[in-house]
């Protein structure tokens, strides 16, 4: 009997052994494939992390700068101010366009359009202001000049200080493009449509075949004149046309013009397309807001609407004179009439101009008045 015990003793363990095998089998399975997907769940969150880095990356390149907050001037009665007046309800940016195909966006190059987008906050509603390049103003520094030089001079933050201080803005934003930003971003969204008339079609057309070789880019001549579709580069070379009746001034209009269209177009492309155009183009401009700002700009574009333009010094309180080795100027024949009428419009109040302004006004005056016929 003992031995019938032991015998079945040990046919139990054989049993059990070979069951513990057959489980033991079953479970390695088991963890094997647990480990490959949470290896495959591993390499897809790399693969977004990497997305992401990308990205980021691509923001910290010439694309994005960080303003030195201590170094960008505000009148003092401005800051004063800032919770009183009307500005408080709108967010103003800068808009440069330098004349480089180089890629030369930081300085060193001449701001060919000098602009201020002022957003209404509550409305969306955004007003856009040309600020004539050859302007007679302080540069920031207290010496005078055509304020396109203060770009130049020292870049995106002397540009906005000029801005600041002879207008009693707040602007603490950028945005710089140069000809290929410009091209590739109207390129991208199919083109702008464009109302060409028989003064503009020549220059057009001379200033898109230089484009064309600086930038190696295909040329296509425009033809006819009209209302019709312009690609990039034509948009572009449309821009730069002042040889004609109105001078600067008209440049400055077309330039609008163009910026309103980009506008209207964006608002009909998808989120996707917007997205792309975002981060193909970063690259091609210089700015103190990151990527991601720009895409939550971009992502409310349907809600924002340019209900007015117009350019600076206003029409009735300027004048143009040849300023000694300074040259031909847009003189602002008061400034603080300009600036009032300027936040007239941007901010529908009546204003009072900083004792700053005042005295950046009498020394204008001052300067030019032997010149002005």
């Amino acid at each position: 009997m003992a031995t019938n015990s032991k015998k079945s003793g040990r046919s139990e363990d054989t049993k059990m052994n070979s069951k513990s095998k057959k489980m033991s089998a079953k479970e390695k399975e088991r963890r094997k494939r647990k480990k490959i997907v949470l290896f495959i769940v591993e390499i897809f969150i790399l693969l977004i992390m990497v997305g992401v880095l990308y990205f980021v990356l691509k923001g910290e390149k010439v694309g994005k700068v960080e303003l030195n907050a201590d170094k960008l001037v505000i009148n003092e009665e401005v800051k004063q101010r800032e919770e009183t007046t009307n500005m408080k309800g709108y967010r103003n940016i800068a808009l440069f366009g330098v004349d480089s195909t180089t890629g030369a966006l930081t300085k060193n190059t001449r701001s060919d359009t000098i602009m201020i987008a002022s957003i209404n906050l509550d409305t969306g509603n955004c007003k856009l202001v040309s600020v004539y390049r050859d302007t007679y103003l302080n540069l920031s520094n207290d010496t005078y000049n055509k304020c396109n030089s203060a770009y130049a001079k020292g870049g995106p933050e002397m540009a906005i200080n000029m801005l600041n201080m002879n207008m009693d803005m707040n602007i603490t934003d950028f945005i710089t493009v140069g000809f290929a930003g410009l091209t590739d971003t109207i390129d991208a969204l199919g083109g702008i449509m464009v109302d060409v008339d028989s003064a503009e079609i020549h220059h057009l057309n001379s200033y898109q075949f230089t484009m064309a070789e600086d930038l190696k880019r295909p040329y296509k001549e425009v033809t006819e004149t009209g209302y019709q579709l312009l690609s990039g580069l034509q948009a572009t070379a449309y821009c730069r046309i002042r040889y004609t009746a109105g001078d600067d001034f008209k440049r400055a209009e077309r330039q609008r013009e163009v910026l309103m269209a980009v506008a209207d177009k964006a608002k009909t492309a998808s989120p996707a397309t917007l997205n792309q155009i975002a981060n193909d183009v970063f690259s091609e401009i210089y700015t103190s807001l990151d990527l991601t700002e720009i895409l939550e700009l971009l992502g409310g574009i349907s809600k924002y609407n340019i209900v007015d333009q117009a350019g600076f010094p206003y029409e009735q309180y300027r004048t143009t004179g040849t300023i000694g080795s300074k040259g031909s100027c847009v003189i602002p024949v008061d400034l603080k009439e300009n600036v009032e009428w300027l936040h007239k419009f941007l901010f529908d109040e009546e204003y009072t101009v900083s004792s700053d302004v005042q005295s950046y006004s009498d020394k204008i005056k001052s300067d030019t008045a032997s010149y002005i016929r």
